[in-house]
This record gives structure tokens, sequence and C-alpha cells, in this order.
């Protein structure tokens, strides 16, 4: 008993401190491998952070703080061994799309309601997971991602196009309008910004090609820095970011009034789907390569504890990082301290070069950020998907749209909506397929009546779907319509395998096509039906209104007793001879 009441002490406990399952796993190799896994880690996440926060319209040192606090709570509260949370693109793009509307980006105003909207996604992701709705993932199509994150790319290439020619476009325009002011301005470019821009680009570019794996940003960075400095910047009015602060993540208060809740609620709410959305496919993607198992719900748990966390401690919203938890698990991560120690060595180096900011040029961080924006542009699964599916196009083309001509939450919304609208109109139009026996099959299984003669009076379905209240009218469109196509077929046998599912909808449908056919001298038979599906039918007293009778569990026994009821004037003159039973012939 003792024992027993032990074990599920120890259970409750995992599970409020999901850690305490991987920690007995921590021993001197894997703390070796982490260690090395997370340096890597700490020197990409250097030139990410400070252009994230660029995208975001947060000072550059809120991307660094962003990839301290969040990343050690989500791997001590999540169940992924190898993902790394931090600043992403997508959600950068969002927080600024979303906060830009109410301050000014950079402003103390901004920053307080930035962190009020991480705190309130925080929130919103931490009910879900302790709500159990990490499955909802599973209903978000990739293409919504794939498109929002194309979207995203664009967005952001464009934002930084006027820090690259170095010219002045207000903040906040429209994607054509900072197009159109673009062109407009490209005879006042600073070639000074242009060049240091140029080569920052060249020398990321170089390395993604030939070096992928080294840390190319940091040294592209560097390079630039180099270039400014040498060509004397300041003179040449390129932009710096300025130094950083040496200090660790303050901490922060978000606006929790009621006009700021309202403000952000809706903003808040994209985040937050977002975020999941990326940090589950990136943990599950990584999964299928570790063997781990993922549980969406405690992910959930994770990703909002680390947004709650982050907004008292100067971090704007994070997420998953599809490049981050990458590089971390191919660097060797065994475990989650991987992603302790990116974070304790990050600080250690903020700590240390935080005053060499001030020589960094901000057109080198466009020239950085381009490189970023190309990269997110998922080009082998957009071709795929034009390939394979017009209504994954239509999503994919749809959010993409969204994501650049309309608000970016909406964007999302759009791509979540659709893609559940598809899934919806799939599952209400079940596969329903017009059954006969094989004559030349020994045990007369049943084939499609594709090129070949039905029963003139028993019409045989196999039904592939769920009977609820979506597909009730496709359902009787069909069988009208099959009654329409020969009038005397007045007797239906449903092959009830492929039902998994039916509700009173459904239940009350199979009810009324069975009193309709009854009233022209027929009936409605059901075979093979799942248990599940049967006992929908008894508690609604459905089966007895029906006919238990009608219902049976192999063809050979429903045929027999069907064939009884046929119109024998029509079978002796029928020339098909479609079942055993026909023409006085052996019984099945």
């Amino acid at each position: 008993m003792l024992k027993l009441f032990a074990e599920q002490c120890n259970l409750l406990l995992i599970r409020f401190m999901p850690f305490l399952r991987w920690w007995p796993m921590v021993n001197r190799d894997t703390l070796r491998a982490d260690f090395i896994a997370g340096l890597t880690g700490a020197v990409i996440v250097l030139p990410q952070g400070v252009a994230f926060a660029m995208i975001a319209g947060m000072p550059p040192i809120y991307g660094l703080y962003s990839a301290m606090v969040p990343p050690v709570v989500a791997a001590l509260f999540g169940s992924s061994w190898h993902l790394i949370s931090g600043p992403t693109t997508a959600i950068s793009i969002v927080v600024f799309a979303t906060v830009s509307q109410f301050a000014v980006p950079g402003s103390p105003e901004y920053i307080q309601l930035a962190l009020t909207l991480t705190f309130l996604a925080g929130a919103y992701q931490l009910g879900l997971g302790l709500g159990k709705m990490g499955a909802l993932v599973n209903f978000v199509s990739h293409s919504v991602v794939v498109g929002f994150t194309a979207g995203a790319a664009l967005l952001i290439a464009t934002s930084q196009l006027k820090h690259f020619f170095g010219i002045s476009i207000p903040a906040g325009e429209s994607f054509l309008h900072t197009w159109l002011e673009l062109f407009a301005q490209l005879g006042n470019m600073n070639p000074y910004a242009t060049l240091i821009a140029s080569v920052s680009l060249a020398v990321g570019i170089i390395f993604m090609i030939f070096k992928p794996r080294w840390p190319g940003l940091f040294v592209s960075m560097i390079v630039a820095s180099i270039l400014a400095a040498w060509l004397g910047a300041e003179t040449h009015q390129v932009k710096l970011v300025g130094e950083l602060p040496r200090n660790l993540p303050p901490l922060s208060l978000p606006d929790f009034s009621l006009a700021s809740i309202k403000q952000l609620g809706s903003g808040a709410l994209a985040v937050a789907l977002l975020g999941l959305v990326e940090a589950v496919s990136i943990a599950r993607s990584i999964a299928l390569k570790s063997g781990q198992h993922i549980n969406g719900n405690q992910e959930f748990i994770g990703q909002g504890f680390a947004n709650i966390a982050g907004s008292f401690f100067s971090s704007y919203a994070s997420s998953g990082s599809f490049t981050r938890s990458g590089i971390n698990y191919t660097a060797g991560a065994r475990s989650p301290m991987a992603a302790i120690f990116a974070a304790a060595i990050l600080l250690a180096i903020l700590l240390l070069v935080a005053p060499l900011a001030a020589y960094l040029p901000i057109p080198a961080m466009a020239g950085i950020l381009l490189i970023v924006a190309w990269r997110l542009i998922d080009f082998h699964h957009i071709h795929n998907i034009i390939q394979v599916s017009r209504s994954e196009t239509l999503i994919l083309a749809a959010t993409f749209l969204a994501t650049l001509f309309v608000e970016l939450e909406f964007a999302i919304y759009v791509g979540v909506m659709l893609s559940l609208i598809m899934y919806l109109m799939r599952t209400a139009r079940p596969r329903i397929t017009s059954l006969i026996p094989d004559k030349t099959s020994d045990n007369r299984r049943m084939i499609s009546t594709t090129n070949h003669m039905e029963c003139p009076q028993l019409k045989i379905i196999q039904i592939d779907g769920s009977l609820f209240f979506g597909a009730v009218d496709y359902i009787q469109l069909n069988l009208r319509n099959f009654s329409k196509n020969n009038p005397q077929q007045n007797h239906l046998l449903i092959v009830g395998s492929g039902i998994n599912f039916i509700d009173i909808a459904g239940a009350e449908m199979i009810l009324q096509e069975s009193e309709r056919r009854k009233k022209l001298n027929g009936d409605l038979y059901i075979v093979k039906v799942k248990e599940q599906v049967c006992n929908v039918l008894k508690r609604g007293d459905y089966l007895h209104r029906f006919g238990a009778e009608n219902v049976f569990l192999t063809k050979k026994e429903a045929i027999g007793v069907i064939y009884d009821e046929l119109d024998q004037s029509i079978c002796t003159k029928c020339e098909y001879r479609i079942f055993n039973e026909c023409g006085g012939q052996n019984k099945r």
C-alpha cells in the first residue's frame, strides 16, 4: 500500500516538475556534450537575438534577454530534450505588427505593452496546456505555417531595405507603400551603408553555401563592423546599434490594466497559437530523428510558463526556434541541459562583449536579416504543396497574401480557419462506394461496381467516414441520387465497417432513409457495423425503431435474408445473376 502511494506521489511530482523525468540521465558525458552544444547555440543566437529584437521593434538587448530566461523555463517544463526556445522571426514580426498600433517602437510604452502581450500569450498557452488541448495543433495545416512564414520573410526583407540602402522610410507603412517609397528614394541611397550591408550579406551567403555549420552570421557581423570602423561609418551617417547594457535581465512588470488587455487580447492569441504551432512542430520533427516521445500538452505548458516568466524578466514573446533547435541536436545535445548552458554562456558573452555593440552598424544587421528572411522561405515544401494538393495550395496562398496585405494576427486566423474549413469539408464528404460480389473470387469478396452491373433491386454501398451532422446532407443527397438513377433499387444494404462514429443527426438520417424506402416497398439494412456505432443506436432507441432484424454480422447472412424480400418476378427476368441466390442457384 505504501509502495503504491509512493508511486502515485512520484508520478504527481513528475507531472508538475517534468525535468525530474530526464534529470537521472544527466552524467559527466551528457554534461560535456550538452556544454558543447550550448556553446554553439550561444554563438548562433547572439546575432540572431539582436536582429530579431530589431524586427520586433524592441531595443537590441531585449532580443538577448529573450534568449536567456524563456529557454531555461521551457527546457525545464517542456517535454522535448532538444527544443531551444527564444526569440523567433515570425513571433517578432507579429509582436511588432500588434504593438506598433498603440505605441512608438522602442519607447518605454512600447516595451511595456510588448511585455504585456508576452504575458497574455503565455497565459493562453498555459491555459490550453492545462486544459489538455495539445492535440489542437494537429488541426492547423502545415501549409498555414509555410505560407505565413514565407509572407513574414518578405515583410522582414522589405522592412530592412531602408537600412540596407540607408534611406528614410517611416515605420509601420504597408507592404506596397514601403516598396513605392523605396523606389522613389533610391536616388538618395547612402553608398557607405549599402557597401557595409552588401559585405555583410556576401560574407553570410559564402558561409551559408560553403560552411553552413559555422557561425556565418556572427562572422559576417564582425567583418562588417570592422569595415564600418575603417570607413568611419558615423561620419558618413551610417547608424550604429549602440552599446548594450552589461547586466542580467532586469525585472519588469507588464501592464495589467483592462485597457491594455483589451487592446492586446486578440494579438496575444495570435502570438500564442503561432508560438505553439512552431514549438510543437519543431519538437516533433526533431523527435522523429531522436526517437523521443513528445507530449503536446506538456509543450503547451512549457511554452506558457516560459512566456509568463519571461514577461517579468524583460523578455518579449518566445517560441521554439527551428534553426537553433536543429543545430542543438546536430551539435550532439543529450538533454535540456544544453538549453540551460546556452543561456548561461550567452550571459557570459554579453557581459564581456556588450560594449563592442557600439561599433555594430545597423546596415550590417540588415544584410544578416536578409539572409534570415531567405532561409525562412521553405521552397521545398511550397513546391510539394503546389504539386500535390489544390486545397493545401489555396490555404498556402491565402495565408501568404493575408500576411502581406492585412493585419498579421488576422493572417494567422485566416490560415487556421481555412485549414479547419478544408478539414471539415473532407470529413463532411465521406467516401461512398457502390459494391457487388466478385464472381471470380472464391469467397465472393465485395468489389467496386465500376464497369460491372448491379442488382436491379438491391443497392450495396460502403461508407468510409463518420455519420455526423456535417455529413448528413451529403450522404442523403447521394442516397436520393441512387434512387433517381435506378427507381427499382428500393432495397439498400450499407456496409458499416468504415463508419467509426455516428451522432444523433446521423442516426436520424438512417431512420429517415429506412422509412422512406419502406414506403417504396423496400428497406434499409446494415452489415458489419462497429460496436461503438451500434451502442449509439441502442442508447437512442434507434436500433429498435429501425429494426434490429435489419442489422447483420456478415454480408453472407445479410444477402441471404434480403434476397427473400426481393420481388421474385423481377429476379426471374434478371440476366445479371449478381448473387449466388439468384435464379434458384445454391445459397452462398
